[in-house]
């Protein structure tokens, strides 16, 4: 079912993209807000090759997944067509596929983006702050919520 009275339940991918002690963020159009990259899962689509995808497509930076850093579940989300949706979220840590590629808008979901230095990040809400850091720690394993 789909409308504002039902929720959605959508495979969600971010992207912590991590050279050289920064990282790239955008700033999205819907809220105006610094972020992580993101996107959600095209049917039957591999959530690897959903990040790589989703990367370009925002900033036309090609990456190589390096590891899943966390499994998480989004807060409930009210988008601006009054739909209510919830997303399975998969964190990886990605690396640029190689050297001298130019960050830039590439679709209308970002208003800039940018690379920043770790310890210099833009205001960013709590939430992206949160997956941020799953991808900034060295884990072996993904993180997830234990039960």
């Amino acid at each position: 079912m789909v409308g504002p009275e039902h929720r959605l339940w959508l495979p969600g991918v971010n992207a912590v993209v991590l050279d050289q002690g920064q990282v790239l963020l955008h700033r999205r159009s819907d809220t105006g807000d610094w972020s992580i990259l993101s996107g959600i899962l095209d049917p039957g689509e591999q959530p690897a090759a959903g990040v790589v995808r989703e990367v370009a497509e925002e900033t036309g930076v090609r990456v190589v997944v390096e590891r899943l850093a966390g499994v998480t579940v989004s807060p409930q989300v009210v988008h601006t067509n009054g739909h209510r949706a919830q997303y399975l979220e998969l964190v990886f840590v990605c690396r640029p596929d190689g050297p001298g590629q130019v960050a830039r808008v590439a679709d209308d979901e970002s208003l800039e983006v940018g690379w920043f230095p770790v310890d210099a990040l833009p205001p960013m809400r709590a939430r992206t702050g949160e997956l941020l850091r799953l991808g900034l720690e060295e884990r072996e394993r993904a993180w997830f919520r234990p039960v």
